[in-house]
């Protein structure tokens, strides 16, 4: 048996998981991260950055390799594939990044091995025990003790069932199929670029059901999705077969259309659930592991993104003797409500897949209310993780996110890069703490004020220059 130690591990290498051990490793935290896949499967389930998670991987300078490696960039989400605009957001990004999962676990991966992290692939984590002074984690003929544990390890994660938590929801009645197919010509009707939401969802043939096509790089390459929300089979975890993808296209686009190669499918449930806490002692969900829920809105893998993020720097802080007391609890506390939000949002999306008369009326309907500005705007601050506020008794902007605006010769958010604090302030200051970056700037997006203090995830901590609450 193999004995390693770190001051943290982290179990899964998905999106969640690097994000954590990038953020981790830039504070100079000793971090393991274990993966029971042997190899990245190349297969990517997510197709898309939210706006929100553009923005963080740029506070960390991480953005430029994701685009590096994408293939569009679309100005609107959607709600219920009803088209949602970005426009009207204070962001540099408005719009969906579209890269394959893959590519971002890939442009992770790799800022991760320069920071002299790898990953211990084909190492399953089999079981662990924690005391009061940290957490023995077993993983095959690897032993590893570190002060703390986070399960990424996806919505079947280990680490959430050795700890005996709720899993806390409800269980959906149907499901929807995803595949990556190549066609020998382009469908009839179907776009040969992925710039819109519209036009992506055909009418199925039955009630609650629905079918679309979203082109990716390569030439007549899409993204096949297909599903049906009152059925589902005996076995969730069945094989997706060639026949089964073949009978969809021909039912959905005709006999006449010819797939060259079925590349990979996958099924998924439309469960909606959420772990009933988010640590346990020296053990913490991220990611999968701590919700799940329909991919509607294209917001799964940037949720767990931010929940790698917000955890982040808080584990650092604390490993590194910078966190005040009760810095970690503020973890859940800020990120449950944002997955229990995104799982409200989710089940209003599965409830305008029409399936009676009635709901293709409330359809229709809601599709018209999207025309009004407050409404778009509203629906598009809730996929795109734009609208988000962490719950505070100061009035805002404390608690919101910060806009990314031109400083110097380049923007605030390169002041973010090594993950430190930054207190922004039009007037001469000096650091209120080593680990606070201090800037001067013309003015603030906010001109009734003078200075604000902003969290390493971006969000404003305080409009003064106080740590207090923050660091010790």
């Amino acid at each position: 048996m193999d004995e390693l130690t770190a001051e943290v591990v982290v179990a899964g290498a998905g999106p969640s998981g690097l994000m954590l051990a990038n953020e981790l490793a830039l504070a100079g935290v000793d971090v393991v991260v274990l993966e029971r896949l042997a190899a990245r499967t190349g297969l990517s389930k997510a197709l898309n950055l939210q706006p929100r998670t553009a923005e963080v991987l740029d506070l960390r300078g991480l953005l430029g390799r994701a685009e590096q490696r994408s293939f569009t960039t679309v100005p609107e989400g959607h709600f219920a594939m009803i088209p949602v605009s970005y426009a009207g957001w204070d962001t540099r990004h408005p719009y969906q990044v579209g890269i394959p999962q893959a590519q971002v676990e890939a442009a992770l991966e790799e800022r991760l091995a320069e920071q002299g992290v790898k990953v211990l692939r084909g190492h399953e984590l089999t079981g662990f025990a924690q005391d009061a002074g940290g957490v023995t984690v077993t993983a095959g003929d690897v032993r590893v003790r570190a002060a703390y544990l986070v399960g990424c390890d996806g919505g079947r994660s280990a680490v959430r069932k050795a700890l005996d938590l709720p899993f806390e929801g409800f269980e959906g009645r149907g499901h929807g199929v995803s595949a990556d197919v190549l066609f020998a010509s382009t469908p009839p009707g179907a776009p040969t670029e992925w710039r819109s939401m519209r036009n992506l969802v055909r009418s199925a043939a039955s009630p609650g059901s629905f079918v679309g096509l979203i082109p990716l790089a390569e030439p007549n390459l899409y993204r096949l999705s297909y599903g049906d929300r009152l059925n589902r089979p005996a076995d969730l975890r069945a094989k997706v077969t060639d026949d089964e993808v073949r009978a969809k296209v021909r039912e959905s686009f005709g006999d006449a259309v010819e797939i060259s190669e079925i590349r990979w499918a996958s099924r998924f449930s439309d469960d909606s659930r959420l772990a009933g806490k988010y640590r346990v002692d020296r053990v913490f969900l991220a990611g999968d592991a701590a919700h799940t829920h329909f991919p509607a809105g294209g917001q799964g893998l940037n949720l767990g993104v931010q929940d790698a993020m917000n955890l982040g720097w808080k584990l650092a802080a604390e490993l590194n003797g910078r966190a005040p007391a009760g810095l970690l609890d503020t973890y859940e506390a800020e990120r449950r409500p944002v997955a229990e939000a995104v799982l409200q949002n989710v089940a209003a999306q599965t409830a305008l897949i029409p399936a009676t008369p009635e709901q293709r009326a409330m359809r229709l309907l809601f599709q018209d209310l999207t025309a009004i500005p407050e409404v778009q705007h509203r629906l598009s601050g809730m996929v795109s993780g734009l609208n988000i506020r962490y719950a505070s008794e100061e009035p805002d902007p404390v608690g919101t996110r910060l806009p990314d605006f031109p400083v110097g010769d380049g923007y605030v958010s390169d002041l973010f890069h090594k993950g430190k604090f930054v207190l922004l302030t039009t007037a001469p200051a000096g650091p209120p703490h080593p680990d606070v970056v201090v800037a001067r700037v013309p003015a603030l997006p906010w001109p009734n004020l003078t200075k604000v203090l902003v969290r390493p995830d971006g969000y404003v901590a305080t409009a003064t220059d106080s740590t207090a609450g923050w660091l010790a």
